[in-house]
C-alpha cells in the first residue's frame, strides 16, 4: 500500500470516527448498519461527495471491520452488505446514472495520435495505448528497461502489480525510437530515465498527465470543466482502451489479466504461468493497429 493510500484510509477513519462520536457511539462493537447507513447519508447528501470518493470512504470502513472480525472483536463485517446495497443506489439515482470512464475509438486514437507533433508526447500517449501501463509504471522506465529489438520493458517492481513484463507493437516501436533521437537533445549526464522534460530532469506523474490531457483537449476529448467523468480523457483512459480493444479482438481474458499486471488473487492464478513467446506472440496479433507513421 502507498504512503498516498494509507493517508487516504486514515482520514477516512478519522472522518467515520467523528460521526459515530456524534451518534453517541464510543465502542466499535455498537457499529450496526444504521450507523453505516446514516454516515453513507451524510457524505453523500449533505456534504455532496462525489460516487467515488464515497466508495473510498467504504472500503476504508469495510477493512477497519475486516480487521476487527480478524481479532475476534466483532463477528462480522456489516459494511459489505450495506455498501453494496446504497453505493448502488446513489450512482442508480445520480443525474447521469453511474459514470463511466471515457472509451474513445481506434479512429479517435489515431487522430489524436496524428494530432501531436511533439515526439515526446506523442510516444507517451502511444506507449500508455499499446501497453496499458500507468503512468506510475511509464515514469519509473529508465533506457535500460526497454528492449527496442525484442519490442518489450521490464517495469519496475509495483505492489499493485504481478507481471513486469509488457511488450509493444511495431508502430510503438517507431513512435519510440523518433522520441530517443530528440531526447538526445535534453539528455544531461547520469539521467537514466526513459521519458525527460526539456530541462534534462525525469518526467513525473503530473507531467504525463499534462501531455495527455493537453492534447485531448485541443482535439476535444477532453474538458476539464466538466463534472462528467465521460468528458475527461486522462492517462488512464489509454488503459481502459487498451483493456477494451485487447478484450473485443478476442484475446484470452488470463492473457489480457497478465498484461494488464492484475495481481493474482487465487492459489491457481498465482501457480498458473503464461509462456512468455505465446503471450508476446498472442498480444502482436491482437493490438489494434492504429495506422500511424
Amino acid at each position: 500500500m502507498t504512503r498516498y493510500s494509507i493517508h487516504s484510509y486514515a482520514s477516512a477513519l478519522r472522518s467515520f470516527r467523528r460521526h459515530l462520536e456524534n451518534s453517541g457511539i464510543t465502542d466499535v462493537v455498537r457499529i450496526d448498519k444504521n450507523a453505516i447507513r446514516d454516515y453513507i447519508r451524510l457524505l453523500r447528501e449533505e456534504r455532496k461527495l462525489a460516487i467515488s470518493t464515497l466508495e473510498n470512504h467504504l472500503s476504508s470502513i469495510s477493512a477497519f471491520l475486516d480487521y476487527l472480525v480478524y481479532e475476534d472483536v466483532i463477528e462480522s463485517n456489516i459494511a459489505l452488505a450495506v455498501r453494496k446495497r446504497y453505493v448502488r443506489r446513489y450512482k442508480a439515482d445520480a443525474p447521469d446514472g453511474a459514470q463511466r470512464r471515457k472509451l474513445i475509438t481506434t479512429e479517435q486514437l489515431k487522430m489524436l495520435v496524428g494530432s501531436i507533433l511533439d515526439a515526446r508526447d506523442k510516444a507517451i500517449v502511444v506507449l500508455l495505448a499499446k501497453t496499458g501501463i500507468r503512468r506510475s509504471e511509464l515514469v519509473t522506465i529508465d533506457m535500460a528497461d526497454i528492449d527496442l529489438v525484442e519490442m518489450k520493458i521490464v517495469l519496475k517492481p509495483k505492489a499493485k502489480r504481478s507481471n513486469r513484463v509488457v511488450y509493444f507493437d511495431e508502430e510503438c516501436s517507431r513512435i519510440l525510437n523518433d522520441w530517443l533521437i530528440v531526447r538526445q537533445r535534453y539528455y544531461r549526464k547520469g539521467q537514466d530515465a526513459l521519458f525527460i522534460t526539456t530541462s534534462g530532469g525525469r518526467l513525473d506523474r503530473n507531467g504525463v498527465y499534462s501531455a495527455v490531457t493537453t492534447h485531448a483537449a485541443r482535439v476535444g476529448l477532453h474538458n476539464s470543466t466538466s463534472k462528467r467523468l465521460e468528458d475527461h480523457f486522462t492517462p488512464h483512459c489509454l488503459r481502459h482502451w487498451f483493456t477494451t480493444y485487447l478484450r473485443r479482438s478476442g484475446m484470452p481474458r488470463e492473457m489480457v489479466q497478465e498484461l494488464r499486471g492484475d495481481i493474482r488473487s487465487d492459489a491457481i492464478d498465482i501457480y498458473y504461468h503464461i509462456d512468455e513467446e505465446q503471450l508476446k506472440r498472442v498480444y502482436l496479433n491482437h493490438i489494434p493497429k492504429l495506422g500511424i507513421f
